[in-house]
């Protein structure tokens, strides 16, 4: 694309799309929605900055750490180069006794000091243990650090990123990279799992990856316009995307993308919400309004059934009875009988 993508000011309408003349046309076909979706990722990319150069990295080099017996798995912490002169620390979960090949999933931690440690079982935030939970389901899992969490304090910003968003996105990819070297992995069955900060993780690297087959978002979004009453700061510190107050002024109406558009982009692919009804993070009606926007996306493909939202009655939480449900729809979108 020559020049910055076209702004949107509707959002919530994925069904136009904005010509190279500039006229307004709509979206009748997958190609013209091609069109559309590959503007909404380019004005992501204006607000995270430019995603890693996949075309210069070095040999991934996994090493192990440390490898602990948990009973149906093994719970190995490595390190991975995640591009030059820079290693991603992780958590690789790997059930015992597997023949053959099965699916694997990316989980990805909430905003919690210890960072990958939470999903794997440590600590007492119990209903963010996923990683364990689907480990001890059969799944293989890679659980790696955001920037500045865990074991990975490192400067997005002296690395020549935008956002740690971006970094994110780069970082992420790479654990697919990882996933699809193991042999005992099913390269074309890779989901991805997250809650809070994990959440929307899931929604970024899906929208810019997919090979990400299916997804499980916990109280990772609402619209722009209705997160906080449409005060973005919560979104434009160093830990995301500095541009959202630098360039945009924090205001949803300046904004070049939302998540109206980005749960479009991931069309037809399914996605599992869970959304609870008190989430003081994520306001309930935003996140409905993303889901009916982008349904008319997955209408196009005749996939409405793979876009599935559930509203818990709790706050900012991922109940057992949530995550069981959530677990089982990546059982039947991976192909996966659990044991």
């Amino acid at each position: 694309m020559v020049g910055e993508p076209p702004f949107y000011k509707d959002k919530s309408n994925l069904l136009y799309y904005i010509g190279n003349d500039g006229e307004i046309r709509k979206v009748e076909s997958l190609k013209e929605w091609d069109i559309r979706k590959n503007h909404i990722l380019q004005n992501m990319l204006l607000v995270m900055g430019p995603l890693p150069n996949r075309s210069q990295l070095p040999p991934l080099d996994m090493q192990v750490e440390t490898t602990e017996d948990m009973g149906s798995y093994w719970r190995k912490k490595i390190s991975f180069n995640a591009e030059n002169n820079d290693r991603l620390p992780a958590y690789l979960l790997l059930p015992k006794n597997i023949n053959g090949k099965r699916p694997a999933i990316v989980c990805l931690h909430q905003t919690i000091d210890i960072g990958k440690a939470s999903p794997v079982g440590i600590g007492d935030a119990k209903n963010r243990h996923l990683a364990k939970e689907l480990a001890e389901r059969g799944y293989i899992v890679i659980v790696p650090d955001y920037p500045g969490f865990g074991d990975y304090k490192i400067d997005v910003y002296s690395m020549g990123y935008a956002s740690a968003t971006a970094k994110g996105i780069g970082n992420h990819r790479r654990c697919i990279d990882l996933l699809q070297t193991l042999e005992e992995v099913d390269k074309d069955k890779i989901g991805a799992v997250g809650h809070s900060l994990g959440g929307h993780n899931t929604l970024f690297l899906g929208a810019f990856d997919e090979r990400i087959k299916v997804m499980v978002t916990s109280c990772g979004f609402t619209s722009m316009k209705k997160y906080y009453g449409g005060d973005l700061t919560g979104w434009s510190h160093k830990g995301y995307m500095p541009r959202i107050k630098e360039k945009y002024q924090c205001n949803p109406d300046l904004l070049p993308f939302d998540f109206t558009e980005i749960l479009g982009t991931l069309a037809p692919r399914p996605v599992f919400i869970n959304a609870p009804l008190h989430d003081n993070n994520f306001e309930v009606s935003g996140v409905d309004d993303c889901v009916e926007s982008a349904k008319k996306i997955y209408a196009i493909y005749n996939a409405e059934e793979k876009l599935k939202v559930i509203h818990p009655d709790c706050g900012h939480d991922f109940p057992p009875e949530i995550r069981e449900e959530a677990y089982r729809f990546l059982d039947k979108y991976l192909g996966w009988n659990p044991k």
